[in-house]
């Protein structure tokens, strides 16, 4: 019996828990998703500062200031980035100061260098700038706090960890960060029929495709994958060598779950003690899947064909990986216009391969071509999947249709 892919994807995250947190350096945190909620310890910038180079004033001095009148102030010194000014601006004053230096007591406003003219001698006493327009006050100053507040809760558990995160979490000063430990997803192909890329090809062998991709996908996910290599359809060889993946969090088995002959691997999985939740989904490409637990590994035996194989892990391993990092599989679907007619059957999902663009205020999409589970091409053309409902039959160039982005 055929179950749906909602039914199915509610089955498969049902009893997935978020695995424990662990500690890593800030260097070796990209891609992790954070095990709790971090909250600054200090206001960013912690202090007020200047946003250019210029000179810092009082802004009441300037009003009215302009390239036919300026106003001219006295310059009492000099602030780099780094400096710790000890004088304070009076009236009639004005400090040179850098980007990112402090802002000087006294002062409320930074005028930028541009809009100033330099005296043209700096031993002349007393150093006189000309300011050529006015500004107001706080212009041109960052302010104490106004990227983070003392606090505030900078991110959420379950973020997962981009290049500016780090930035962020480098200027709170966490050398460390708790994420959620990265779970392992073990990856074995089957078939008589497959070998390993770099062996010699030979009359009636292909290589496994499914054993790279099945590996690229899960450490894009954040996952640690592991490769089984290659097993030939024969029980003793499968059950071998799908034990050596059970100590993983995940195992994936590509081939071997349709209904030939030499379809072996639902039977093993059962005869090791997998209990299987379901094994037919109706959906295309990716009918024959079957999924279940042996103890706390999840099992996957995902079909042969590359695309059906690559369609499944989008749909139900990433969103359980993502389970296990505490992360939320949070992509949904857009409305899309069509560019061309599809027939389907009726009763099945359909998930096409398919490039969908931003035109003229819509999303329009497309196929990639001829969508055969066996046409990997397909599959390294698409940014995305159109999605067609059990209930339809047809659509029409022009219709709205469902579009997941990958």
């Amino acid at each position: 019996m055929m179950i749906s892919v909602q039914e199915a994807q509610g089955i498969i995250l049902k009893g997935i828990k978020v695995l424990g947190p662990e500690v890593v350096k800030l260097e070796n945190a990209l891609g992790r998703a954070l095990a709790e909620d971090v909250y600054s310890n200090s206001d960013i910038p912690s202090f007020d500062n200047s946003a250019m180079d210029g000179y810092a004033i009082r802004a009441e001095d300037v009003r009215g200031s302009s390239r036919q009148s300026p106003k001219a102030l006295e310059v009492i010194g000099d602030i780099k980035a780094g400096d710790v000014p000890k004088k304070t601006v009076k009236g009639g004053q004005a400090m040179r100061i850098m980007t990112g230096a402090p802002v000087p007591r006294g002062a409320d406003a930074v005028v930028m260098v541009e809009e100033t003219e330099k005296p043209e001698t700096r031993v002349q006493k007393p150093e006189l700038v000309k300011i050529f327009k006015e500004v107001e006050k706080g212009e041109n100053i960052r302010k104490a706090g106004e990227d983070i507040k003392r606090g505030e809760c900078v991110f959420q558990k379950g973020a997962r960890l981009t290049s500016a995160h780090i930035g962020l979490l480098a200027s709170l000063g966490q050398a460390e960060v708790k994420v959620a430990k990265r779970p392992t997803v073990a990856v074995l192909a089957t078939g008589d029929e497959l070998i390993d890329v770099d062996e010699k090809a030979r009359p009636g062998k292909i290589r496994s495709s499914n054993t790279y991709t099945l590996l690229g996908e899960a450490a894009s996910c954040g996952a640690i994958p592991k490769n089984l290599g290659i097993a030939k359809d024969d029980p003793g060889e499968l059950a071998k060598k799908i034990r050596k993946g059970l100590g993983c969090d995940i195992l994936l088995t590509s081939g071997g779950v349709s209904v030939g002959d030499y379809d072996l691997v639902k039977d093993v999985l059962a005869g090791i003690g997998t209990d299987i939740k379901f094994w037919k989904i109706a959906m295309r490409p990716g009918k024959p899947l079957a999924f279940g637990t042996i103890k706390d590994t999840l099992v996957f035996g995902l079909p042969g064909n590359p695309v059906s194989s690559m369609v499944s892990f989008e749909l139900f391993v990433r969103p359980a990986i993502l389970k296990m990092l505490g992360q939320n599989d949070d992509k949904g679907e857009v409305d899309a216009v069509i560019g061309e007619d599809i027939e389907k059957k009726a009763g099945i999902r359909y998930f096409l391969r398919a490039i969908t663009r931003w035109d003229n205020g819509n999303f329009v999409t497309n196929t990639t071509g001829p969508q055969g589970s066996g046409i990997l091409k397909s599959m390294a053309l698409a940014n995305s999947l159109i999605v067609l409902p059990e209930e339809v039959e047809k659509a029409e160039k022009g219709d709205k249709v469902k579009v997941r982005f990958l």
